[in-house]
């Protein structure tokens, strides 16, 4: 039997706005938090992590490399999680991990924990890395996936700076400056059992 998807944390008393200006600080951040483990090639997943891949991989000096993962069906606010993942092409990613090599796994926000660790699995079962890290820079309260490093804790929808501005009645606020980040050190599972 399948689990149910895993539920995010609305509150519905906001929208969080990353801004233009925040964004590029929050990457560099987390850059400067992962260089001491040393990854081998950043992965971003498409859409929101793309950006903050290249940030990243620029600041570590590493390769880049994407996934394309849809989770949501559009960019609607507050939409359950559906537990249906649609994955694009994998091979160019898997083709830029050497086999125990060392991953960096970045996205705009981990949700309910399953995008990422979907793509964690995909990554041991098929491309054998040492070790696969995770950095985002939201995390909904819900999340249940042990994400290593991230900025933010969030319980309503956030509206990042590639996405157009939401049609909603609830207040948009910004997000607070960034001045530390939030870790969890806990070894992500090899063979994760993440809701799909």
């Amino acid at each position: 039997m399948t689990p149910p998807p895993a539920q995010r944390t609305f509150e519905a008393q906001r929208i969080w706005q990353l801004s233009q200006h925040e964004f590029p600080a929050a990457a560099c951040l987390i850059a400067a938090g992962e260089r001491v483990h040393r990854p081998d090639v950043v992965i971003g997943i498409a859409r929101g992590g793309v950006r903050l891949a290249e940030i990243i991989s620029e600041q570590l000096g590493v390769p880049t490399a994407t996934i394309s993962v849809r989770h949501n069906t559009s960019d609607s606010p507050q939409q359950a999680a559906t537990g249906h993942l649609d994955f694009g092409p994998v091979q160019d990613m898997l083709m830029a991990v050497a086999p125990g090599g060392r991953v960096l796994l970045v996205d705009d926000i981990c949700g309910s924990g399953v995008t990422l660790g979907a793509v964690t699995k995909l990554l041991h079962d098929q491309a054998r890395p040492t070790c696969v890290r995770t950095a985002v820079l939201c995390r909904n309260r819900s999340a249940d996936y042990p994400v290593n490093t991230w900025g933010w804790d969030v319980a309503d929808w956030v509206w990042f700076p590639w996405e157009e501005r939401p049609d909603t009645h609830v207040p948009v606020e910004p997000l607070p400056a960034l001045s530390q980040l939030r870790h969890c050190e806990s070894e992500i599972p090899r063979l994760a059992s993440y809701r799909r």
